[in-house]
Formats: C-alpha cells, structure tokens, sequence
C-alpha cells in the first residue's frame, strides 16, 4: 500500500465477494499500520463472516449501515476522517435485477449519490494539505459497455451501451461519481472490471453455484447453448489493482481491470465439472461417473449479453499491474477453497439462497 499504510480507508460493501477479499488483501500487508473502516448493511449478499479473521485486529472497524442513511454516513466520515473511500457496495446480480430492479435503482444509483454527497461534505472541510491526498475510488463493472461481438475488446472510451437493469444502475452510478468530480473537484477514480470468482463469492453466481451444484449431485443449469462469453479475473488479482488504482491511479480517470480470460459459460462449468472430478469425486452421489453429467441446458435469461472482454492494457502501462493467477490456477484455488470451506457456505444455502433459478422477468 506505500503511501496508504497509514491511512484510514472506508470500504463499502466489505462485506461481499470482492469488498471482503479487498478488506483481506490490506489487512494482510504487515506493513499497513491504518485503519480499514467495513461498511456493510448485511443484506442478503453480505457476510460478516467473511471478515472473521479481523474481528479483533486493531486496524479493522467494522459498521453496520446502509449508503442510503445520510445521517449515519454524516457521522461516519465525522468520527473517523478518512483519506480514502473504496466504493464498493452494490446490488450486482443481474438475475435478481431482472425480477427486482427497484432495489439497484436504489443502492446503486441513490446510494453512490448519497455516499459521493458525504464524501463531498467531508472533502470540503477538509484542510488543504488533506484535501491533496483524499480519494474516491468507485468501483464498476465491464457491463457497462453493453455487449460484443466474435471480435473486439472494452477500452476505457468505450460508449456505455447497458442492456440490463444491474448494468444500466452501475452506467448510472459511474455517471453520477464523474459528474462528481468534474462539478465539484471531488477527486474520483473509476475503474470497471470483468467478471470476479474466488473466495467468498455468493453461490447465485455462475462459478460458485456451478461447484455447490456438484457437491450436492444437483442438475447444473446453464443458460441457453452456453456460449455466452467471459472475460474471468481472479478476485486476488482484481484487489491488487484496486489498491494500486488507489495509490498511483490519476484523478479523473477510468481504468479497465480484466483477467485476458475468455471462457464460454459451457467451458468454465466444464473446468469445474473436471476439477472436482478430480479433487472430490467420492461426493459424486449414486451411480454418477462424472460431473458433467449434471449439466443441463435451460432456457437463456432474457436480453443476455453475448460477450464481454476487457483491455487492460492503460492499466498495465501506467501502474504495472498484471494478473498474477491465469485461469487454470485461479480455477484451482478457487475449487479448492470451497471444498475446505463449508462452514462458510452451508448456511447461506440454508438460510438465504437454496440455488433456485432466478432472471426470468416473470412479475411475481
């Protein structure tokens, strides 16, 4: 973190995939003697758990709050002056946009505005000598740019082009933190990543639900013919970049951060389906040789971008940033985590998400 060990930094959503991962990735340099503040509202997708392991270091404070509680964000930014906040928090499943898009309008959209609005107010009382070293880094999503085709990868001019109610909030709550900075100088970094997988990643997304299909013998959904396309970025090698945006990122720019990993859906749960074949085949329940077995093709969700992929190379060339894991190893690790790491998901699937299908756009 150089410069930043002795910071305090907000991170919201800490307690999701990548915030959790983003709060261990800073907590785990010895070298950081700052203070990472968790906010976290604890909805559905959010798990205290997964910070854990900090629940009595010094460092780490962790607050339950929502972005859209003006008074409580008023007073958070008052007691612990932070130099840096790292927005994260977001509802981000596009599925569940499908069937409910009130709720990304809302923490999405309403709530980076009243996060960027606190931050605003605090950034301006803040003595001059402060004001040069604070920061907003708002964090987003590649499915702004809309969908691609057999050619041709998302550079940081990219026309936002969002074809879903989760893709169109982020387009405009990346708007709404730019506006930011260009109308009242708050000095905000964007960046846009592709898809994440790794450790603590909720189960209704592909990977994770993939591997919990499997160790349950349960039919493995994929959509359509699955040859929809992904650009797939290790969660470890997506935090670094963050924390390197953070630092040495120039204010008022947008950085692409992708894994160079282009996978079908159909391929990535083939990787899976052969890894645990592998790793835990003594899980295969009654007379299954295989877990592709389990595969079973649905019908697609509606409007489903057909590919994604990311050019980082502005990232690479300014900051030096490169993925450390490529797919095979990230594939790996992260298998590997979540079979020795039940005590961590079995309850969200009995208590907050069985794996049941979600993304149809019926109305309920």
């Amino acid at each position: 973190m150089n410069n930043s060990q002795n910071k305090t930094i907000v991170v919201s959503g800490a307690c999701g995939f990548i915030g959790s991962n983003l709060v261990h990735h800073i907590l785990e340099n010895p070298a950081f003697s700052g203070t990472v503040i968790s906010l976290d509202k604890l909805s559905y997708a959010g798990n205290l758990s997964s910070l854990a392991k900090y629940e009595k270091d010094p460092r780490h404070i962790f607050v339950k709050g929502d972005i859209l509680d003006h008074a409580l964000l008023a007073d958070l930014f008052a007691k612990f002056s932070p130099s840096a906040v790292m927005h994260l928090a977001a509802e981000s499943h596009v599925d569940r946009s499908i069937d409910g898009p009130a709720a990304f309008i809302e923490t999405n959209i309403v709530g980076t505005y009243t996060l960027l609005e606190a931050a605003r107010t605090h950034f301006e009382r803040l003595p001059p000598e402060k004001r040069v070293e604070f920061r907003f880094l708002h964090v987003s999503t590649d499915e702004v740019y809309g969908s691609l085709g057999a050619t041709g990868l998302f550079r940081e001019d990219t026309p936002y082009d969002p074809g879903s109610p989760y893709s169109a909030s982020k387009a405009s709550a990346d708007h709404l933190a730019m506006a930011w900075h260009h109308t009242y100088g708050l000095p905000v970094i964007i960046t846009n990543c592709s898809n994440n997988y790794g450790p603590f990643h909720f189960p209704e997304k592909l990977i994770p639900l993939t591997i919990l299909k499997c160790l349950d013998s349960s039919k493995i959904p994929v959509y359509g013919k699955g040859d929809n396309v992904r650009d797939w970025l290790y969660v470890g090698d997506h935090v670094r970049a963050l924390c390197l945006v953070l630092e040495r990122g120039r204010v008022g720019e947008t950085y692409n951060v992708g894994g160079n990993t282009e996978k079908t859906n159909l391929e990535v749960v083939h990787k899976i389906c052969d890894l645990l074949d592998s790793k835990a085949p003594e899980k295969r329940q009654g007379s299954l040789k295989s877990y592709r077995n389990l595969i079973s093709f649905v019908a697609d969700r509606p409007g489903h971008d057909k590919r994604y992929a990311i050019d980082s190379t502005k990232l690479m060339t300014e900051l030096g940033w490169r993925p450390l894991e490529n797919f095979d190893s990230g594939m790996d690790k992260t298998v590997q985590w979540f079979l020795d790491n039940e005590s961590w998901w079995k309850p969200i699937l009995d208590k907050k998400y069985s794996g049941e299908r979600l993304g149809t756009g019926i109305l309920r």
